[in-house]
């Protein structure tokens, strides 16, 4: 399951890298990710500090620090 949440928060980091900020419910329909791994690879990258959080209005939104 480890491999798992590391490849997936490389696609995390990937998708933003070249998108820009997004919620986590459109970075999951956009790269396929499974709901329960991409919150670990989003946790996972929050824990080492490279993603920021702002909310706008009732959404969330992630992006690379």
């Amino acid at each position: 399951m480890t491999d798992a949440i590391g490849t997936a928060a490389g696609t995390v980091w990937e998708y933003l890298e070249q998108n820009g900020t997004a919620s986590a419910s459109k970075i999951g329909k956009e790269t396929g990710l499974d709901s329960k791994v991409l919150h670990r690879a989003i946790g996972w990258l929050s824990k080492e500090g490279k993603l920021s959080f702002e909310t706008k209005g009732r959404t969330e939104l992630i992006g690379l620090k």
